[in-house]
């Protein structure tokens, strides 16, 4: 059974695991899913998931046509009788394309704290999460537990591979930082995800950040596998990169394909620039030779004066046939 055919129960069991007692004390306002006229309910002004498929979208919109809503809207409860989305957005967004007028929902109290806690945690939980908006997930999610800044996070992180990578358990530097409460947190997180262990997120997904912007936005929209956008980040070139993404995604180009490309542009530049090289060589070689002609006077020698007047001769005739 997938993600999405699990009972929404269980799926709140998944979230409430991953957030501990501060979950599982929030006060539940309905012991079971309710329904609600669906323009009582009000987008968070801050949703961890950026990108729709619009293709998803309008499948999941016509199976609710059909069907109807099989999951409830987990929502907290706003004065005034309107509610807040907590969790189930894409559902929210295909009921309202098919002008579904009510919904059913499981309504909670909670903090704004902890909502944007369980919308992160619901978004980690999705089968068609790409890795860059796991990986920003899971940075969120830590700069929650944490209570520290971004960049710190990061620091942390490379700071336990560090260690880990270079000295052996029973260093006192090793012992100090991985024995730290912000690393037992890290680790129980991952734990609790399960979905990669730290040491993998360190080496494999915090370099996602770093790729050029037009990558990542490729990256967090889905329309590219991670693996293809990392092999096209390494095209130094804004222009030839930005087009060879276009082509990528319209032709659906494999990765043996894309690499395969990717070193004929290699080959194709290092040739033009080898032709730059020597062009460049010979406009030094006739600077230079002009200039040494010029202070040696040869014109002054009867002998080369005449190898000079046919060589003149020659170059006159070279360039009128340009």
């Amino acid at each position: 059974m997938s993600k999405k055919d699990q009972p929404y129960s269980s799926q709140l069991k998944g979230v409430a695991a991953l957030l501990g007692e501060s979950f599982n004390q929030i006060e539940s306002t309905a012991n079971l899913p309710n329904t609600v006229a669906i323009n009582l309910i009000k987008l968070p002004a801050s949703q961890p998931r950026r990108y729709f498929d619009p293709q998803k979208l309008e499948e999941l919109s016509r199976s609710i046509k059909e069907l109807g809503i099989l999951e409830p809207l987990l929502v907290r409860p706003l004065p005034g009788g309107d509610y807040e989305l907590v969790a189930g957005e894409r559902r929210y967004r295909a009921a309202s394309m098919v002008a579904l007028t009510e919904v059913p929902i499981i309504s909670r109290k909670m903090d704004d704290g902890t909502a944007y806690q369980v919308r992160l945690v619901e978004n980690l939980q999705r089968e068609d999460l790409n890795p860059l908006e796991e990986t920003e997930g899971i940075l969120e999610l830590l700069v929650l537990r944490l209570e520290m800044a971004l960049h710190e996070v990061i620091s942390h992180l490379n700071r336990m591979r560090n260690v880990c990578d270079r000295y052996d358990e029973n260093s006192e530097l090793r012992h100090n930082v991985m024995s730290q409460q912000q690393t037992k947190i890290i680790e129980e997180l991952f734990a609790s995800l399960g979905r990669m262990s730290w040491q993998s997120f360190v080496k494999n997904r915090l370099p996602l950040l770093n790729l050029p912007l037009d990558v990542l936005e490729v990256l967090r929209s889905g329309q590219l596998e991670y693996t293809k956008a990392k092999a096209i980040a390494r095209i130094q070139d804004e222009k030839t990169r930005k087009q060879f993404l276009e082509d990528a995604i319209a032709y659906n180009l494999s990765l043996s394909e894309i690499k395969r490309k990717i070193q004929e542009i290699k080959q194709e530049s290092t040739s033009e620039s080898s032709k730059q090289t020597e062009s460049a060589s010979i406009k030094d070689r006739v600077d230079d030779t002009f200039q040494r002609f010029k202070k040696a006077k040869v014109w002054d020698d009867p002998k080369k004066k005449s190898k000079v007047e046919k060589l003149l001769a020659q170059l006159e005739a070279l360039m009128k046939t340009e």
